[in-house]
């Protein structure tokens, strides 16, 4: 899933090069609705070879839809208020993202699974029989996600939505500036990697966390509600985030969100019991104006570039599937609770971008 954002990213960005924002915005929608609905045979097959490639169809259209999507935003309204915009939306998708696994699980995940002993006893056939239907939970679902991602497709292409001039290069050819002259979207483009990367690692390593003996000594049914909490508090940060920025500058707001969550994460290490648990989950509440407010000072600046610049910060967002994994190896060799330095490195980096790496600079940029 993450994969995706680094191999769609650019052909997106380059197709608001063509078509303008909004146009992206139907065909990342008409992608996302082709991959629910391609659940529907891969369910029917009980293949896992299918279900990935539904699965890669439906990040590609996210892909496309946020490349558009997110810049947009941000470029609606005037630049002192971007990332407050961008922010307030980004809310909806971490109450998505929040409800997203509940929903999920009452109405695909079975009551009473097989155990793994059961599944080896059972024949062939019976075995084949059990995976349709266990597969087929998930037909009517994702059929009502591709239905409404259709619709919505729709109806966005039907709304007038304004024009942004300045913001797009109107298929233009020829000689152009790099990218990778602009210093403030490379840099904005690793602190996208290292916020994502940090903000999964820890969400994906807090079952694990909390059931050790010395944290939370509790089962992993009972850790996954305190892991509705860590996401649960992205949301409500961003509210107030949006709120706060419009009076206060977004490298402010955003250094002193990555200084909290370094120093949170640090506490966490060092300490045991509810203490540790906690502050962890507290985490949670000031990662959530990262990911918009590093978008919004990486695309600052960029005019006709800032389709192709949200290109290269989505792009970014495979960090998602690699600081995960390299903390995993970290946990493997020193113990989990040692692993999560990782993280904390990811936020001095943040902290860093915001205090001095988020300045406009690259050709035609001049700054008071």
């Amino acid at each position: 899933f993450f994969s995706a954002y680094f191999v769609f990213s650019i052909p997106s960005a380059k197709l608001i090069d063509w078509v303008g924002y909004k146009r992206t915005m139907v065909v990342g929608l008409m992608t996302m609705g082709a991959g629910a609905l391609l659940f529907l045979p891969a369910a029917s097959a009980a293949s896992y070879a299918l279900f990935l490639g539904a699965l890669m169809v439906l990040a590609a259209g996210i892909t496309a839809l946020q490349v558009a999507a997110n810049p947009y935003v941000a470029v609606l309204g005037p630049e002192k208020t971007g990332s407050s915009r961008l922010n307030l939306t980004q809310a909806f998708n971490s109450f998505g993202t929040m409800i997203g696994p509940y929903l999920g699980g009452l109405l695909i995940l079975s009551a009473n699974p097989k155990t793994p002993e059961e599944l080896q006893q059972m024949p062939a056939a019976a075995l084949q029989a059990y995976r349709v239907q266990e597969a087929s939970s998930v037909k009517l679902p994702y059929l009502i996600i591709g239905v409404a991602l259709i619709l919505l497709g729709i109806v966005i292409g039907m709304i007038k939505l304004p024009a942004m001039p300045h913001a797009e290069r109107h298929g233009e050819t020829g000689r152009k500036t790099s990218l990778w002259k602009y210093r403030h979207l490379v840099l904005g483009a690793i602190g996208i990697f290292v916020y994502v990367g940090a903000e999964v690692s820890i969400g994906s390593f807090l079952i694990n966390y909390f059931t050790q003996k010395n944290i939370g000594n509790i089962s992993e049914v009972a850790a996954a509600g305190f892991v509705s909490y860590y996401w649960g508090g992205a949301m409500v940060g961003r509210f107030i985030g949006s709120a706060i920025l419009q009076k206060l500058e977004t490298p402010i707001l955003l250094g002193i969100a990555a200084a909290a969550a370094g120093a949170l994460v640090v506490t966490s290490m060092l300490t045991a019991g509810h203490v540790a648990m906690w502050s962890i989950i507290l985490v949670g509440f000031f990662n959530s104006v990262m990911f918009p407010s590093i978008f919004t000072l990486g695309i600052a600046k960029l005019g006709p570039l800032t389709g192709d610049g949200s290109g290269v910060l989505i792009m970014a967002i495979v960090g998602g599937a690699l600081i995960p994994v390299l903390q995993g190896a970290l946990a493997d060799r020193f113990g989990i609770h040692h692993a999560f330095v990782l993280p904390v490195l990811c936020y001095l980096y943040i902290l860093y971008y915001a205090l001095r790496g988020s300045k406009p600079s690259g050709p035609g940029i001049t700054v008071a």
